[in-house]
């Protein structure tokens, strides 16, 4: 999948609730690593994702990659369940395999 294009943002609701194999996202090296759990998916307004381990700042240089959702889901499964959050949304949880907490997004300039 290297060489396949990577989409910021593609029409929602996404087809059979299942994330494009194309689709894109903003995530922790953690997360893609395998070194911690996403703990946080994020579907801004505008329609992109976001995900993090929940614990170390996705701000910091080197921090966050571009990169397929898919392989977040090849690393934490229950990632795909996701897919059918609404824009505007963030999903929480405490620790790998707990439940996801679905919340509006607030804070993110685009509430």
């Amino acid at each position: 999948m290297a060489d396949e294009e990577i989409f910021q943002r593609l029409p929602f609701p996404y087809e059979g609730g299942r994330f494009p194999a194309n689709l894109g996202a903003l995530v922790q090296r953690t997360v893609l690593t395998g070194e911690l759990p996403a703990r946080e998916v994020v579907h801004t307004s505008d329609g992109s994702w976001a995900i993090g381990d929940g614990v170390n700042d996705p701000n910091l240089p080197g921090a966050s990659v571009i990169s397929h959702i898919s392989h977040v889901v090849t690393m934490n499964s229950s990632v795909a369940a996701l897919a059918t959050m609404p824009p505007g949304h963030i999903a929480e949880r405490e620790a790998a395999g707990g439940p996801w907490e679905i919340k509006v997004l607030l804070g993110w300039g685009d509430d």
